[in-house]
């Protein structure tokens, strides 16, 4: 595995897994976070994957501590200590340090009031909404991180033929579970929020639930497919998840 540490300020290191974000590199993202989930390293206070990198946060005072524990007369500072033990974390990674994506279908009422701007989107791509609703389901998705807002997904794998600009004029309020998009990329709001994508459709699921363990409904590595669904199927199944 190629990687490079990167001192960010004085209590993290980025771990730098490339320059490309692709799904090779999305593997190496999640495999380091699944050992750094299983085996936090000593004086870490949390870690953050990225699309091509995961940056470890750290207590330098624990960290430190924890080298003169090990014996060392003179103990280098926390920034080599805690490369150390990345170092020594990476060099773990087997195949039972691996993790395995799992499929996830996200069903979605398009159009109408739950899909505003669906036909504006057609428009923009001279397509009809039929034809949006057929490319933006017949792909499959990568989830490449978690951000933004709580549950969040950054998706890869949308087509360029419905691509669409931002709007001009962000909405104030957006309802949890609207799929929308937003130049080449495609989401789904997790909870209310302001934002600025177009909405095509909404999703009954929800995507974060803090009575739920894990909260978060995906997780980076997570390959998702969007299937429509009527009106009446939609409020059945928001009926379900309330």
């Amino acid at each position: 595995m190629k990687y490079e540490l990167h001192p960010l300020g004085d209590s993290a290191v980025i771990v730098h897994l490339g320059d490309k974000i692709s799904e090779e590199t999305n593997v190496l993202v999640r495999n380091i976070s699944l050992l750094l989930e299983e085996q936090p390293l000593p004086g870490m206070i949390e870690f953050v994957p990225a699309f091509t990198s995961v940056t470890v946060f750290y207590n330098p005072l624990k960290v430190l501590q924890n080298g003169k524990r090990n014996g060392k007369r003179k103990p280098d500072s926390p920034y080599e200590l805690i490369c150390g033990e990345i170092e020594s974390a990476i060099h773990k990674i087997g195949p039972e340090n691996k993790s395995e994506a799992r499929n996830v279908e996200i069903p979605v009422c398009y159009g109408g009031e739950l899909g505003p701007d669906i036909e504006l989107v057609a428009q923009h791509n001279n397509l009809t909404t039929d034809e949006v609703i057929e490319i933006h389901t017949e792909a499959e998705y990568l989830v490449y991180m978690i951000g933004f807002a709580p549950g969040f997904p950054y998706l890869g794998g949308m087509s360029e033929k419905i691509a669409a600009p931002r709007k001009e004029s962000p909405r104030l309020k957006i309802p949890a579970g609207s799929v929308g998009i937003a130049g080449s990329q495609t989401g789904i709001y997790p909870i209310e929020t302001p934002g600025g994508w177009q909405l095509i459709g909404q999703t009954p699921l929800k995507l974060f639930d803090l009575d739920q363990d894990p909260p978060t409904l995906l997780r980076a590595g997570d390959k998702i497919r969007f299937h429509p669904i009527s009106t009446t199927e939609f409020e059945k199944l928001k009926g379900g998840q309330e």
